[in-house]
C-alpha cells in the first residue's frame, strides 16, 4: 500500500481532545482529575468520562453517583496539568480552584472554568483498567462572557486542546456547524 505524506504511528489515541477536569466529591471535599477521555455520547444530554480504576475521583463518582465536567481556559493549563500530576489520595486538591455546587447533584464544579456540566451517572462500563461513566447532564453553566447568541462561543470559552504530549488552544473560528458543509455542496454544483 502506498500512502503519500503519511507516517505510521503507534496504535494509541493521541488526540486532539478537549482537556477537561472531571470533578467528584471525595471524603466530603472537591477533587478534580485532568482527563482527555471525555465526550458526547449522543444527541441526548449525555456525556461520558473515562477514569482509571485506581483514581481517587473514580471512587468519588462511584460513591455519589455524580460527576462534573469542567472546561478549563488556556490560562488554567498549569493548574489543569497539576490535577493530572498528583493524586487526590495523597494531595488535597480542594483549594486549587474555587468550587461551586448545584442543588441537582453532589459533584463540585469549577468557577474559573468557562463551561461546566453536572452529570448524574446513568451507566457504568468497565474498559480494561478504566471505568467509563455515562452521565445525564442535569445542570450546565457557561461564563456570561463566553455566550454569544445563546450558545457558548469556542474562541471566548478558550478550551485547552490536548494532542500527543502538548496542550494547545484555539485561535479562530473556521466554520459553523451544519452551515459550512453547504459551501462544499454549492461548490460541487
Amino acid at each position: 500500500m502506498n500512502i503519500r505524506n503519511k507516517i505510521k504511528t503507534a496504535n494509541i489515541p493521541f488526540g486532539p481532545y478537549a482537556a477537561v477536569l472531571a470533578g467528584a466529591t471525595v471524603n466530603g471535599k472537591p477533587n478534580y482529575a485532568a482527563i482527555g477521555a471525555y465526550g458526547v455520547v449522543s444527541q441526548k444530554p449525555v456525556l461520558y468520562i473515562s477514569l482509571k480504576n485506581t483514581h481517587c475521583t473514580t471512587a468519588g463518582v462511584q460513591e455519589t453517583g455524580y460527576f462534573s465536567v469542567n472546561i478549563p481556559t488556556s490560562d488554567l493549563v498549569s493548574k489543569t496539568d497539576y490535577c493530572g500530576l498528583v493524586t487526590g489520595k495523597d494531595t488535597d486538591k480542594s483549594g486549587v480552584f474555587t468550587s461551586f455546587y448545584d442543588e441537582a447533584g453532589n459533584a463540585p464544579m469549577i468557577e474559573e472554568c468557562s463551561v461546566n456540566y453536572l452529570c448524574k451517572v446513568i451507566q457504568t462500563i468497565p474498559v480494561f483498567d478504566f471505568t467509563m461513566f455515562l452521565g445525564e447532564i442535569v445542570s450546565a453553566y457557561a461564563r456570561e462572557d463566553c455566550i454569544e447568541n445563546g450558545w457558548p462561543n469556542g474562541e471566548k470559552a478558550d478550551p485547552v486542546i490536548l494532542m500527543g504530549t502538548g496542550y494547545f488552544c484555539l485561535y479562530r473560528k473556521i466554520g459553523t456547524v451544519f452551515q459550512s458543509g453547504k459551501e462544499y455542496v454549492s461548490n460541487r454544483e
